[in-house]
């Protein structure tokens, strides 16, 4: 089989496909025919050696795919050869075949009518969405959440869900094209931030009072400057930090009023301390998907040999919700 490796860590031009062989599962693992593969943040970050994940060189990056089952091990229960999938690894995704353990959070059904891009894009976004605004947050129906990078994979989600769940969205980008699509999605209040002052449109639309939530993986001076926008006791989601650094918070800020500054880490909290968190992704997210509530939208597809487009895609700020590596099935 095809596979994009890294040898060495740094710029993913470097990145390079080699022949491997194809993976055969062991008891409880399946192995999947990927048709493809989906680019996110945190694979840019591992392969320049700067995530907290640091899997051992050489290694096959990429974090989340859709496929067709090849082959099950002989102690899997759930699942036959040929049914179609969305998968979950760390890391593995970049190659024709993969192998995934037989864990209900790691694997689940390919919602009819889907394509192997749409459900390559959705596990990674949909948790960060689920976990920051269901389980941290608790987002109430006609609360307002304000999301930055709402054109990005996780902000679109977020979009999403913050939609279904009653809220108002005011949602911010750097891009009218992008943004559009945004609103196509369902956000209520859109805000180009090379154009605006947020701080003084948000201030505007909510009568002075402030946001419920803020929802941020961009960070730097964004995630300061909502700090003058969040109602009194908010919530502020620390998602990650696209803009490239975290931020300095001022403490008093967050004591004047009344702030909960919480972290989200949808992997690792279920695998830590909440195991009922894990159990929500493999009951709630299916019938979210199901009802197209936080259906991916797919802006830029690559072959494998375009791999490192995909990735300056990503970090140029061009994807809208999620950029997919196809692998031709």
């Amino acid at each position: 089989m095809r596979a994009l490796v890294c040898n060495a860590l740094g710029d993913p031009a470097a990145l390079v496909i080699e022949n491997r062989p194809i993976p055969r599962p062991r008891a409880k693992e399946v192995v999947v025919q990927v048709g493809a593969a989906a680019v996110n943040f945190p694979d840019v970050l591992t392969v320049a050696g700067l995530y907290q994940h640091k899997p051992d060189l050489p290694f096959i990056p990429g974090m989340e795919g859709a496929g067709r089952i090849l082959g099950v091990g002989k102690d899997v229960v759930d699942w036959r050869k040929d049914d179609c999938v969305i998968f979950g690894v760390r890391p593995g995704a970049f190659a024709e075949y993969v192998r995934v353990p037989d864990n209900d959070r790691q694997l689940m059904a390919l919602p009819s009518g889907w394509s192997w891009a749409e459900g390559a894009g959705f596990r990674v976004a949909a948790q960060t969405a689920y976990h920051s605004l269901v389980h941290r947050a608790a987002l109430k129906a006609g609360e307002t959440v304000l999301i930055h990078g709402a054109s990005g994979g996780v902000g679109l989600a977020a979009v999403q869900l913050a939609k279904h769940l009653g809220a108002t969205v005011i949602a911010t980008g750097s891009d009218d094209g992008r943004l559009a699509v945004v609103k196509d999605w369902g956000a209520d209040h859109l805000i180009n931030y090379r154009d605006q002052d947020f701080v003084a449109v948000v201030k505007e639309l909510t009568g002075g009072k402030g946001c419920d939530v803020i929802y941020d993986p961009v960070g730097g001076d964004v995630l300061e400057k909502s700090m003058r926008v969040a109602a009194y006791g908010a919530r502020l989601l620390i998602v990650g930090f696209t803009s490239g650094g975290p931020s300095k918070l001022m403490s008093n800020h967050i004591l004047i009023k009344g702030l909960s500054v919480l972290g989200i880490r949808a992997g690792e909290t279920p695998l830590r301390i909440a195991p009922e968190q894990g159990r929500d992704y493999v009951e709630q997210l299916p019938k979210l998907a199901a009802l197209g509530v936080m259906r991916p939208h797919i802006s830029h597809r690559f072959p494998m040999e375009r791999a490192a487009e995909a990735f300056r895609a990503l970090t140029d700020r061009k994807v809208v919700g999620k950029a997919v590596i196809e692998m031709g099935v």
